[in-house]
């Protein structure tokens, strides 16, 4: 076997096409390299000094394909280099939205992001903690908390770093938007068109978001001197079809309603279609402000509140990464911004 670092020239690797293929290995590199196991390791590594072995073993791994045994590694080293990101339904537009930064942004740092659809069922959400747990990952990224905190305060009981992302809950860390003045932004915009009678399709009462986006709402309008009956505020699931029957009934109880705001925007574009059923036209007769921006908001030509989801996913995968390094961070608040569009109008 030639000396350990020792070059014998070009590294040829005959290369078989039947039969079972043997997985390689570091021993299997070093074997052929005529070196340690250990030494094979150091080269491979990112921050390994570019020496003529390290280049040598180097071309020898790529050469077999060589793949390492993440498994292995994180036995030894006691992490996986994966992050957990908790969503209620990734087939949600804002949450793949979300994902989509958070990936982007643990990829650049050398993390792997697994998903997990909760569907906002509290026994769900911890199943789903307890199998992220169970594959050692590094790190939580919620998107589902519930303004009760129970779930999130039994997270903090097992140990691992997390953050909250969208929805905040119990004082924990989290980056959100102030769903609050984005309400509050809606409430001075309908009452600035001279609106009195206004219905509000509130979302889901779970979420710290869909919550402080009625609060912000309620109390822009109050402050005008405007009150909004309770049954004039409808739940939905924050989809079309739930958006389109809260309108049917509100209307039913109140037809002099002149404009509704939706705390999402697909709840929005469903009372949309539930107005031209009623032989309303939204922009004309009735104002419709949804919330979020989503890309569909746009060809629609729908007044709402634009949350810069993809900052937020960033930004709260920057601080995982920090309070998984034992940093002290703080909540992060981003900035609403009303984007008026066709649907808005004066009272009819």
């Amino acid at each position: 076997m030639p000396a350990e670092g020792s070059s014998s020239g070009p590294i040829a690797v005959e290369k078989f096409t039947s039969g079972v293929k043997t997985p390689v290995t570091l021993r299997t590199i070093a074997d052929m390299a005529g070196v340690h196991p250990s030494t094979v390791s150091r080269a491979l590594r990112s921050d390994a000094a570019p020496n003529e072995t390290n280049r040598r073993i180097a071309q020898l791994a790529d050469a077999l394909e060589y793949r390492p045994d993440v498994a292995a590694a994180s036995l030894r080293t006691r992490r996986s280099d994966a992050v957990g990101v908790l969503v209620h339904r990734l087939t949600d537009v804002v949450q793949a939205i979300l994902f989509e930064a958070i990936e982007s942004t643990l990829t650049e740092h050398g993390y792997q992001a697994i998903v997990a659809n909760t569907y906002d069922d509290p026994g769900e959400q911890r199943r789903r903690v307890e199998l992220l747990q169970s594959r050692r990952v590094d790190g939580l990224i919620l998107a589902d908390a519930h303004l009760d905190a129970r779930y999130v305060d039994w997270v903090a009981s097992r140990g691992i770093p997390f953050v909250l992302v969208n929805r905040h809950a119990g004082g924990y860390p989290a980056v959100t938007l102030d769903d609050y003045e984005g309400g509050r932004l809606v409430g001075n915009h309908l009452s600035d068109l001279g609106h009195r009678q206004v219905a509000i399709l509130r979302g889901i009462e779970h979420s710290s978001a869909s919550s402080e986006r009625v609060r912000g709402c309620l109390d822009a309008l109050a402050a005008r001197g405007i009150a909004v009956p309770p049954d004039a505020i409808e739940a939905t699931t924050l989809s079309a079809s739930t958006g389109r029957d809260a309108v049917h009934r509100v209307l039913e109880r109140h037809p002099g309603v002149s404009a509704v705001f939706a705390v999402n925007d697909f709840d929005a574009l469903g009372a949309m279609i539930g107005l031209r059923e009623l032989g309303r036209e939204p922009g004309i007769d009735v104002a419709v402000v949804g919330f979020n921006d989503v890309p569909v908001a746009e060809a629609a030509r729908l007044t709402t509140v634009r949350s810069p989801h993809n900052v937020m996913g960033a930004a709260a995968t920057t601080m995982l990464l920090d309070v998984m390094q034992g940093k002290t961070v703080e909540s992060v608040r981003l900035a609403p911004e009303l984007i008026v569009r066709a649907t808005s109008c004066p009272p009819a």
